[in-house]
């Protein structure tokens, strides 16, 4: 086993892809698998899990009659270009989920993607995690999401036939109103950040 310090854990550990899947199916703990290397995820804080859990309760609620599908943190997402199976807080998928060959755990078409940042995976989610969401064809829409004040940066590709096109919008004001232009909803940020105090 090779061990090496990363952002994301104090550990990583190097697997083949099948020991890294039958690993996640018994481990009370998440990885990520990224071409062999297997990083532990760290925990979330009590505001990152009701962040999380606000957004997908109201976006949830938005999309119940729609052909939207919304998935927690419980699902992979796999990143064929960069071998990486990877979790996010929140995705949305436009009809049917299309899966890593037989795998029911390995989602390959998100649309929507939203992450909650942490201290220990701010960097990671802003800069090599988002090249990797950029590599799948179906991706358009990021939302990064502050835990410690209202702020949510918000990336939406303008030429779906590239993924170096993308608009950068920043709402910080808790009255301001996001528009999810790929899933043509507006949420609150009172309702994205409710019971919450910073």
């Amino acid at each position: 086993m090779v061990f090496a310090q990363t952002s994301l854990s104090s550990v990583a550990t190097r697997l083949t892809l099948d020991e890294y899947r039958a690993m996640e199916q018994t481990n009370p703990e998440r990885h990520e698998y990224r071409n062999g290397e297997i990083i532990t995820m760290s925990g979330g804080s009590e505001s990152h899990s009701a962040i999380a859990s606000n957004f997908l309760i109201y976006l949830g609620f938005l999309l119940r009659d729609t052909d939207f599908r919304l998935y927690n943190s419980d699902l992979r997402v796999w990143i064929p270009e960069y071998q990486c199976g990877t979790y996010t807080d929140l995705m949305v998928v436009n009809g049917e989920p299309e899966f890593n060959g037989n795998r029911n755990d390995e989602i390959l078409n998100p649309m929507v993607i939203v992450e909650v940042l942490s201290p220990s995976t701010e960097a990671y989610d802003r800069g090599e995690k988002f090249r990797k969401y950029r590599s799948i064809a179906s991706f358009c829409e990021y939302l990064l999401v502050s835990q410690t004040e209202p702020y949510v940066e918000q990336y939406q590709n303008q030429d779906r036939n590239s993924n170096d096109r993308w608009l950068w919008q920043v709402h910080s004001n808790i009255e301001q109103t996001i528009l999810v232009h790929s899933l043509n909803v507006e949420i609150p940020l009172t309702e994205i950040y409710r019971r919450i105090n910073f």
